[in-house]
């Protein structure tokens, strides 16, 4: 008869005292990562059918790619580990008036929803709250492992829109904005896949740490 030999978890020395990674910790990141892949080929192929390939049949197209985008962005918020529950909070709720907006607009209007949203840019005060959550995705990623491309897509993404909003960006500009906002976040979910696993768990004893504190309040 023959032992097999189990190795025990790895035990990591957090700020508030040591921790393990578990095979849940582990999924809830592959989880987190996977979205991020779907969301950025998502967007990525409706950039390049606008930029590219802007005719009204494919216009069609933008509307089924938009969906898959914002679901796997709300896997991805679902799933992402954040030490501030209130800003995790705060970025779901965020992409709840996205999307509840996008289907607003998209049953409303007779035109594709992205022509809906480019031809009444006053659309982008509720549709934007997806894009403000992916921005804090991004400031979180560039805060917390010093992504370049992350902190160039912080703000790019407010100025294409904003500047969308206002009027102020020629259409040149925002074609370039929109091609390097697609591209950066491709790099970014492309590096994000092969990044070790326990840094985007970060410090468990910190969320125990926090955890116990509310409770103690409450």
């Amino acid at each position: 008869m023959t032992t097999q030999t189990i190795s025990a978890p790895e035990v990591y020395q957090g700020q508030f005292g040591e921790f393990t990674i578990t095979k849940s910790d582990r999924t809830g990141v592959i989880i987190y990562r996977s979205g991020l892949m779907i969301a950025a080929v998502c967007f990525a192929i409706a950039s390049a059918l606008v930029l590219f390939a802007p005719h009204p049949t494919i216009f069609k197209l933008l509307t089924p790619l938009y969906a898959c985008f914002s679901l796997a962005l709300g896997v991805s918020l679902l799933t992402i580990h954040i030490y501030m529950v209130e800003l995790h909070r705060l970025l779901q709720v965020f992409w709840v008036i996205g999307s509840i907006t996008a289907i607003v607009v998209a049953l409303s209007s007779s035109d594709p929803l992205a022509i809906a949203v480019y031809t009444q840019p006053l659309s982008l005060l509720g549709i934007g709250f997806t894009f403000a959550a992916l921005t804090g995705i991004y400031f979180k990623e560039a805060f917390c492992f010093n992504r370049l491309e992350t902190k160039l897509l912080t703000p790019i993404v407010p100025l294409l829109l904003l500047g969308h909003l206002l009027k102020i960006l020629p259409i040149q500009w925002e074609r370039v904005l929109l091609g390097t906002w697609a591209i950066l976040f491709l790099v970014f979910a492309v590096r994000k896949a092969v990044q070790a696993i326990p840094p985007d768990i970060g410090d468990k004893s910190v969320f125990e740490y926090l955890k116990a504190r509310r409770s103690a309040k409450a």
